[in-house]
């Protein structure tokens, strides 16, 4: 195999991975974690927005509900493999950008 192909293979590694592991991570800092919205943090924030909005509560099903849920409870099987699949993706994106980056210099 190329060295090209083990760069595009090991950042879609990477990407898959990464993106599995730090979404957890990411809804915490943004304030969605399991003891509730933190007060004061962006997700405060799109809980106010989202009240607003619906008169006073926050939709089942919205963004703000799914995120908490995902913050509180962890990600789902499922949600883990879209997670996955998107970062996934994304590597192999950037994998393919370099390649034809590396190609042009040429």
């Amino acid at each position: 195999m190329s060295k090209g192909l083990y760069t595009f293979i090991g950042l879609t590694t990477v990407g898959a991975v990464g993106s599995a592991v730090l979404a957890p991570l990411a809804l915490a800092a943004v304030g969605f974690s399991s003891a509730g919205i933190a007060a004061g943090s962006l997700g405060a924030s799109m809980m106010s927005s989202a009240a607003i909005a619906n008169g006073g509560g926050v939709a089942a099903g919205s963004l703000v509900a799914l995120l908490q849920s995902a913050g509180a409870a962890g990600l789902s099987a499922g949600a883990t493999a879209g997670v996955a699949s998107v970062g996934g993706a994304t590597g192999a994106v950037l994998g393919g950008a370099l390649k034809l980056l590396k190609n042009m210099r040429k």
